[in-house]
């Protein structure tokens, strides 16, 4: 089992930034990737960024440009910095732990203010 503990939410105003915060239980290396998603009230969940522990990155087509995922192997810490935010970045935040199977975080909620 695999425990999840996000933090870094809160509420904003649009055209500032964020750091989100996500530490694992379990060392980073031994998963597959790590990454955060978001699910934005009466949306699908959808992929923000994935992120190896050798810092390969994904990003999903919403979150290119504005949003940077990184991470602190010493720390089995996965970090979501955004900037520039917008109004319709406002959902809760999810991080995931992925090796056989999927673990979740909690979630974290960002509202960006207009």
């Amino acid at each position: 089992q695999v425990q999840l503990v996000e933090s870094g939410g809160g509420l904003v105003q649009a055209g500032g930034s964020l750091r989100l915060s996500c530490a694992a239980s379990r060392d980073i290396f031994r998963a597959n990737y790590m990454g955060w998603y978001r699910q934005a009230p009466g949306k699908q969940r959808e992929l923000v960024a994935t992120i190896t522990s050798t810092a390969r990155t994904t990003y999903g087509d919403s979150a290119k440009g504005r949003f940077a995922i990184s991470i602190d192997n010493a720390k089995n810490t996965v970090y979501l910095q955004i900037d520039s935010l917008k109004p319709e970045d406002t959902a809760v935040y999810y991080c995931l732990y992925r090796d056989y199977i999927e673990y979740w975080g909690q979630g974290t909620q960002v509202t960006v203010s207009s």
